[in-house]
């Protein structure tokens, strides 16, 4: 029998994650720090209540360009890319041509910028970027970008912390984005994130990721944060997980992602899928992404039966312990009659059916700085 070894990527902070004391594990061919000495109950409630520093360096970063690179996007994604105004920001989703999620990524257009930048996720960035590079071939380029290296700072501090070192970047809004210097270095950084807490994404060269993570280490209102909370954070604020929560047998219909679809896009149609989604649209679909709330304290993980009389009608895709809410919370896909707030089901786990409730989500308010 031949065992094979996956030789995991590095991103430009390892050596960081190791000297901070960060526990190590292989994440979508990476190896990235799950948690830091603190732990993740720590980490998870000070970036709620301070400002925490996440590695995204393994996320997969590309500029797609040519004479019209948002129209040829559009074709592949039912976001409305044309529609994206100078210096803005938009979530779309990647179909295939029978209307399955492929991805979910952001999309920017910088201000006197024709190229558009993209962030896709880390675990699709190389299938992404292969479909993406066919499906448009002769209408746009798509130039990934692998020598630049992501940052993530999130929390009701973040904005007053990068301040400090990358002045007059405190005036973006939601989803709005800018080139701009941090600690010297030159980013991109948009007014975003993945923890529903207020925050910024920094793009910049790798080989200054260190410098810039060291001084904004450097102040105290931040401390690093691992794979662990980042993923207790997004699930709190209701935010799916690719692989998890979305894939390529859900449709947006199902995944109660309906709003990332372009007003204009659903009367034009024109991207990969349309057909089949605009049907599940007008005509409904047979289960729907909830928000669970388990009673007690037992968590529901990934896999667990959720069922109703008797009957399985659906089953958890995220769930966990809510640190800021001491409790345990999940998503998953219910049948659609069973997916209205307020409808009492139950978890099977362990072969225990427990009580739970289907809840609006998010779990946690979002704290977005939006525009005024």
């Amino acid at each position: 029998m031949t065992v094979t070894t996956e030789i995991l990527k590095k991103t430009p902070l390892h050596a960081l994650h190791l000297e901070l004391g960060g526990k190590m594990v292989p994440f979508a061919g990476y190896e990235m720090p799950v948690q830091y000495p603190a732990g993740v109950l720590k980490e998870h409630l000070h970036t709620r209540e301070r400002a925490g520093l996440f590695d995204v360096s393994h996320m997969g970063q590309a500029f797609l360009s040519g004479d019209d690179p948002a129209k040829a996007l559009e074709s592949v994604t039912p976001a409305d890319i044309i529609g994206i105004r100078e210096g803005a920001q938009r979530y779309g989703l990647l179909l295939n041509d029978q209307g399955g999620i492929k991805d979910d990524f952001m999309t920017t257009r910088l201000a006197g910028e024709r190229a558009l930048y993209l962030v896709v996720n880390a675990s699709m960035k190389d299938s992404d970027f292969a479909y993406i590079a066919a499906r448009l071939a002769d209408q746009a380029v798509l130039t990934p970008a692998p020598e630049r290296a992501l940052l993530a700072l999130q929390g009701p501090a973040a904005a007053d912390v990068l301040e400090r070192h990358s002045p007059g970047i405190g005036k973006l809004s939601f989803m709005r984005a800018a080139r701009a210097t941090v600690a010297g270095v030159p980013a991109i950084i948009s007014r975003t994130g993945y923890t529903g807490e207020d925050g910024f994404e920094i793009s910049l060269p790798g080989k200054d990721a260190e410098k810039v993570a060291r001084a904004l280490l450097g102040e105290p209102e931040v401390l690093p944060i691992g794979l662990g909370a980042r993923d207790s954070l997004r699930l709190e604020a209701g935010l799916c997980l690719y692989g998890h929560d979305i894939d390529e047998s859900t449709d947006p219909v199902e995944a109660n992602l309906v709003w990332s679809i372009g007003k204009r896009r659903k009367l034009e149609r024109g991207f990969a899928g349309a057909e089949v989604v605009m049907d599940r649209l007008f005509n409904g679909a047979g289960r729907k992404r909830v928000g669970i709330r388990p009673v007690g304290k037992a968590p529901a993980r990934e896999g667990t039966e959720i069922t109703a009389g008797g009957r399985v009608i659906g089953k958890i895709t995220s769930g966990g312990f809510g640190p800021s809410l001491n409790g345990p919370c999940a998503m998953g896909y219910a049948l659609s009659e069973f997916s209205n707030d307020g409808t009492q089901v139950e978890l099977l786990v362990r072969g225990k059916a427990l009580p739970a409730q289907v809840v609006p989500m998010p779990f946690v308010p979002h704290r977005y700085k939006r525009a005024v």
